[in-house]
């Protein structure tokens, strides 16, 4: 029985020239596949393809049971060089080499043109350079949290090393002694636009020591110093290992060989068949070609969810706020994150909870959990890129995990990590503060305000949005048992406790929460004001004025925004007018997600929608309210006007 996980210290020369007889072949797939598909990237999948091989033979991983538990974790960063991740994954046992090259870049294939977790032995869905390094630590330190022994590897390229987001990766790793965690780098000097040293000038081996790395420089197409070079990583327990692979783009072929052209450039099907003569194979394109053409490809396209396991959390008693604690909703968010942290820390069937922090754990009021778990806290300081992917790469291994930033920071600024989260179907708990003009004097630059704008776009995130403590006591208690990517988000201020119209918190010890819901706090039939989070009790000040004008105005509490209530929100319509009112750009909120659910249910009402409108500045939030027309007065003359016209 072939041993796995690098038992062994070197190789016979018999695996040796077994691995180059792969080698061989999995580069006339690569070849194949892309000529087929016409499109792709064959000299970068030929420049990694050895270290593939080496990888997927010899690290502990099962190709008849890819999902193991305490399987090795194999990050590939450069994701276009799929083709020689699908050709080493087939060569070694994985799926039949066939699948891949009838399927790749073909509408209902897995085999997609970066690699995705759809496909058996990839871990991560790559594409957007320079986050595999971030991915290769949520998978390390999921094997610290959860106590199972497995090494992790990162494949990454040369240019890709420019990306700033892996600087921050290498000092999280230090930090946190991912001495599990080995990264090999294809060092073939090329990339898209020439040279690297022309295109961005870089010394990567200089980068990883003084981050504290140990580094090792090997030929990447040697197989006795891949392997002993990674044998030597594995066992090593000084320090996270960097392997820099001296590597030839389209290596194999003589004239594709230290061209940057095939970077991302097919043959045409005469360089293929001089390449394949080259490669001493068989030209078989014809043969595929027919294939790949009556094939039929499964639209099946789910990620497997084979690691995932089911969350049990202990929630506990909810807390209820009464009128004598005003609070902001940031630090019900933390209390109730604390308590979870009690209620779990020493209960051996709860899942494990973790927290990521970029340098702000007291303003998003995640030290309380810390002040529980220290050892479940990551402070991964100023490095929100990096959090927000080891986080979500983390959260798919069975462990609830939450990230909690600024808005500006967890939603504007990682936009794209999150898009990756999502493409990855994570299960990541984000809980963004400091929304909107509520942060205040801080100004335009710290005021987000395209958080549902900007998250209604991916499509396994919910989006919700507290109104007083009670509610957020309830939601992250929710969020923290149900399995799911979620944002939360909420603002800067303290909040009033809202109440019903009997005096009591609407949001009590009885209210349960349920995603989707629209919560009718006012009654009234002339209009509806449809609003959500820091708004809410505005919106119930401006029903009070109303009233006492003869007027009758309904308030509905919408904290699932992207997901509405189609019932209430028929009944909001009988009113004849609705009002929407956010701190969120005017533009793209909840009032653009209710005028599109109006049309699209065949609903008629007047809409008005309130909100941001330009960039806010300096000053207290009930200032900045005032000077884009968000103030309760503003407020109450719109509702009369739009009950005028009706």
């Amino acid at each position: 029985m072939m041993q796995r996980g690098f038992k062994l210290k070197k190789l016979d020369n018999a695996d040796v020239n077994n691995l180059n007889d792969l080698s061989r072949h999995a580069r006339g797939d690569i070849l194949t596949m892309t000529t087929l598909a016409r499109s792709g990237h064959p000299g970068g999948s030929m420049s990694s393809v050895d270290i593939y091989l080496t990888l997927y033979k010899y690290a502990s991983v099962f190709p008849d049971n890819p999902y193991h538990p305490a399987r090795d974790r194999i990050v590939i960063s450069h994701g276009h060089t799929s083709p020689g991740v699908y050709a080493a994954l087939a060569r070694t046992g994985f799926f039949n080499v066939n699948e891949p090259i009838e399927g790749f870049r073909k509408a209902g294939s897995i085999f997609e043109g970066h690699v995705e977790r759809s496909v058996p032995g990839v871990e991560w869905g790559t594409g957007n350079l320079g986050q595999g390094l971030s991915a290769g630590c949520g998978f390390a330190l999921a094997s610290k949290l959860k106590k199972i022994k497995y090494h992790t590897y990162v494949v990454m390229g040369d240019g890709e090393q420019q990306k700033g987001q892996i600087g921050e990766a290498r000092r999280f790793a230090v930090k946190y002694r991912l001495h599990n965690l080995t990264v090999l780098i294809d060092c073939n000097c090329l990339q898209i636009s020439g040279p690297t040293r022309d295109v961005m000038p870089q010394n990567i081996k200089d980068n990883f020591i003084s981050d504290g790395w140990d580094v090792v420089e090997i030929d990447g197409h040697d197989f006795h110093q891949i392997y002993e070079s990674l044998y030597s990583a594995t066992h090593n327990m000084n320090a996270p290992v960097a392997i820099i692979a001296k590597t030839v783009m389209g290596k194999g072929i003589s004239f594709m060989e230290n061209l940057e052209k095939y970077h991302g450039s097919v043959l045409n099907t005469d360089q293929y068949n001089a390449a394949m003569k080259e490669l001493s194979l068989t030209c078989n394109l014809d043969t595929f070609e027919r294939k790949r053409k009556t094939s039929v490809m499964d639209p099946h396209q789910n990620v497997n969810h084979e690691n995932e396991t089911d969350v049990n959390i202990i929630t506990g008693e909810p807390v209820c706020y009464g009128k004598d604690k005003m609070i902001d909703n940031r630090s019900a968010f933390g209390n109730a994150l604390k308590n979870l942290a009690e209620l779990n820390k020493n209960n051996e069937s709860s899942t494990p909870i973790a927290v990521f922090d970029c340098d702000l754990a007291s303003s998003v009021k995640t030290n309380g959990f810390q002040s529980v778990q220290a050892d479940n806290f990551f402070e991964v300081g100023i490095q929100e890129h990096n959090a927000a992917t080891i986080a979500g790469t983390l959260s798919i291994e069975g462990i609830v995990t939450f990230f909690a930033d600024f808005g500006v920071f967890g939603v504007c600024e990682t936009y794209n990590q999150h898009r990756l989260n999502d493409i990855n179907c994570t299960n990541l708990k984000l809980v963004c503060t400091h929304l909107g003009l509520d942060v205040g004097e801080d100004g335009k630059t710290h005021q987000c305000i395209d958080y549902i704008g900007l998250f209604q776009n991916l499509f396994t995130f919910k989006i919700l949005m507290p109104a007083d403590p009670n509610q957020t006591d309830k939601i992250i208690r929710y969020i923290s048992s149900t399995q799911g990517n979620f944002f939360i988000g909420m603002g800067r201020s303290k909040l009033p406790v809202i109440f019903d119209e009997g005096g009591k918190p609407f949001f009590g010890k009885n209210y349960e929460f349920r995603y989707g819901k629209i919560d009718i706090i006012r009654h009234g039939s002339d209009a509806v004001i449809m609003s959500y989070g820091t708004m809410l009790h505005r919106a119930i000040q401006a029903s009070e004025v109303l009233k006492q004008k003869g007027i009758n105005v309904g308030v509905f509490n919408v904290a699932s925004p992207v997901n509405l209530d189609t019932k209430a929100l028929s009944d909001a319509a009988q009113s004849g007018a609705i009002i929407t009112y956010e701190d969120h750009s005017v533009h793209t909120g909840l009032g653009s997600i209710v005028a599109n659910k109006l049309l699209s249910k065949n609903l008629f009402a007047r809409l008005r929608k309130l909100g941001v409108n330009n960039y806010g500045q300096s000053g207290t939030p009930d200032a900045l309210f005032k000077a884009n027309g968000l103030d309760v007065e503003s407020l109450v003359n719109a509702v009369q006007e739009e009950i005028s016209n009706k």
